[in-house]
């Protein structure tokens, strides 16, 4: 199917930015972004949104993707902003591109876009990888390996060919558990990853683990993006990106100020790589 076309008229302005929340499930998680790119455009004009389109030779639709989560992982907390001609509500707007797109790629909240920008919000990852067949205990000595190291190289494939990296600086926190209510042995680890170049992902936390521990990992790991956001260092926990967007909206609807505001070029610095 075609991509998204702009109107032979004359191009309406941009008046309205959404952001968007939405999920990869299941086998759906195999999309690839630029499959996923051609489905979403597909679901907007399922779902008639009145997009809005850049200038030039080849106009193309006002749509940005945002810390793209690697094929195979899910995700329930991919990002992108679209920029529409016409004000629409924003709820609306979820449900219809809801609709248009299929299970597995599930829209879970739109908003209004707020000031600043969201990619530079976007400072860490939160996931969950579970290792099917490995006992906790087992994977929780290969932690407390991991997280001795001050550096773990690891090399992975490049479309510049096999590159190496240190794995260990970009993880913020590491902690294993087992799956609630499993029959069987599973274990699960969550890692706190910060964006950053080079762009560490949670395969590579894997590939570190079984550099400096003895991890048997007889199958393929389930790698599920649970959040990603502004960073807290304290804490090492990801906040909710879209949550100073919210609270714009709220004080534009009561007639208050944006209490985020003031803080948008502190907040707002230079945006990062994602992995």
């Amino acid at each position: 199917m075609a991509p998204v076309q702009a109107p032979p008229s004359q191009q309406l302005p941009a008046v309205q930015k959404l952001r968007v929340r939405f999920a990869k499930r299941g086998r759906l998680r195999f999309t690839s972004h630029r499959d996923f790119q051609r489905a979403f455009e597909r679901a907007v004009r399922r779902a008639e949104l009145p997009v809005a389109f850049s200038h030039g030779f080849s106009p193309h639709p006002k749509i940005s993707y945002a810390g793209a989560a690697p094929t195979g992982a899910a995700s329930e907390a991919e990002y992108l902003e679209i920029s529409l001609t016409h004000e629409r509500d924003a709820e609306e707007v979820r449900a219809a591109l809801d609709e248009a797109l299929p299970p597995g790629l599930d829209v879970l909240e739109v908003v209004v876009a707020g000031p600043g920008s969201l990619a530079e919000r976007l400072e860490a990852s939160e996931w969950r990888i579970a290792l099917p067949g490995v006992d906790p205990a087992t994977a929780g000595a290969a932690v407390e390996a991991f997280l001795a190291r001050e550096e773990i190289l690891v090399e992975r494939m490049t479309k510049r060919g096999v590159r190496s990296f240190d794995c260990r600086a970009a993880v913020l926190r590491l902690t294993v558990a087992s799956e609630p209510g499993s029959v069987e042995t599973c274990a699960i680890l969550q890692v706190v990853l910060r964006h950053g170049t080079p762009a560490v992902r949670p395969d590579d936390v894997l590939a570190g683990a079984l550099e400096v521990a003895t991890l048997p990992v007889t199958g393929p790991a389930l790698l599920t993006r649970l959040a990603q956001g502004p960073l807290t260092t304290d804490t090492g926990t990801v906040e909710d990106p879209l949550a100073r967007d919210r609270d714009a909206n709220q004080a534009t609807a009561t007639g208050q100020a944006d209490p985020h505001q003031t803080h948008t070029a502190e907040g707002d610095a230079a945006a990062p790589s994602v992995p």
